[in-house]
């Protein structure tokens, strides 16, 4: 294993100790370890946090700041952070607003914001969590019930931040979050394995002349295993899963606030259709080229167009990585006014970055 590192227990201090160093707009902790923003929130605004394993750099640390989110807590390499740390994160970041977790729907994680989010309502800090679902390549998988959140989380973080720094209340960021996350659809692939530094060996095997079609952010198993083939191929299989999605219904869980406890709601994700316009995620997962993943946008296009769906606004970049993995990623979302208007909004994080 070859990596820029120095010792394994130290990986995540000293790459929170470099972000602190490159990007003053941050602060963090270390001991819980968390990410917040530097400068002063206005009181009553929403604390907008999330958090889960490192090792998916930028996400989430890395789109701290300004129209983004207000805190995020970093857990070991694809370990979910601690309730301790979520709970102190939210304490040092809330504002009088009340907070609003934003969690990717892997069950430590979900588990664990459960916990803290049932401290900070005891102590009358009002708080939300909403789950992110949005990988069409399979219904539960090792660390899931349901499906596993992946590329809508950075569109989702992105809008519902702008619309907090705009002024929206805790019951209106989440339902704006609640809508993000009904109309977003991801599905991924891997052309390699990637290696935990703890583990100093490839986190599955997958040989010379194969790729994982569904893989998760984590080397969880997708879909099938084929032979490897064309970009365009590729990019054919993976839009083709999404715009081929269809009505989809699951049971998640949120906070009542009228009797203090866990309630189980409904969300449906209405199938995409010609007509609609979205925005465009192509991800890469560590260590693709970026002008590989225009290659992925130019076929994504091309498909969405004859489709009759407009691609309204695009990302293409590594936002939501899996180490040194190589492969990519394509989230769409549904957009309409608001969800354009918050996406356009000013943002200045580490990772994202743009109006100001």
């Amino acid at each position: 294993m070859k990596k820029l590192i120095n010792k394994i227990p130290d990986v995540i201090t000293e790459q929170m100790q470099g972000m602190l160093a490159a990007h003053p707009e941050i602060e963090i902790s270390l001991e819980p370890k968390y990410i917040k923003r530097a400068s002063a929130t206005r009181k009553g605004k929403v604390a907008i946090i999330s958090g889960g394993g490192s090792g998916h750099e930028p996400m989430h640390g890395g789109f701290v700041g300004t129209g983004m989110l207000d805190a995020a807590c970093p857990g070991e390499v694809f370990t979910s952070p601690t309730p301790d740390q979520m709970y102190t994160c939210a304490k040092a970041t809330q504002n009088g607003g009340g907070v609003l977790f934003l969690v990717k729907n892997y069950t430590g994680d979900v588990m664990n914001f459960e916990m803290a989010a049932e401290m900070l309502n005891a102590e009358g800090i009002e708080t939300q969590n909403i789950i992110i679902d949005d990988d069409v390549a399979v219904k539960d998988s090792l660390y899931t019930a349901g499906r596993r959140g992946v590329g809508t989380t950075v569109i989702l973080e992105k809008i519902v931040g702008a619309a907090a720094e705009a002024g929206y209340d805790l019951n209106k960021c989440a339902d704006l979050a609640r809508k993000v996350n009904s109309r977003g659809r991801s599905m991924g692939m891997a052309l390699t394995s990637c290696i935990v530094p703890a583990a100093g060996k490839p986190n599955f095997d997958i040989d010379e002349d194969e790729i994982e079609i569904g893989v998760g952010i984590h080397g969880e198993p997708g879909r099938k295993r084929i032979s490897h083939t064309t970009a365009d191929e590729i990019t054919q299989i993976l839009t083709s899963a999404i715009l081929e999605d269809k009505d989809y219904s699951r049971i998640l869980r949120e906070w009542n606030f009228s009797n203090g406890g866990w309630e189980e709601k409904e969300l449906i994700s209405d199938a995409f259709k010609s007509g609609d316009q979205m925005i465009a995620l192509v991800n890469g997962m560590g260590s693709t080229p970026i002008s590989e993943l225009y290659t992925v946008y130019r076929k994504l296009h091309e498909l969405c167009s004859a489709k009759k769906i407009t691609l309204a606004r695009n990302l293409v970049g590594s936002y939501i990585t899996a180490l040194d993995m190589q492969g990519c990623s394509i989230t769409l979302v549904r957009a309409d006014e608001e969800i354009l208007k918050f996406w356009d909004a000013p943002v200045l994080t580490p990772g994202l970055r743009w109006g100001v």
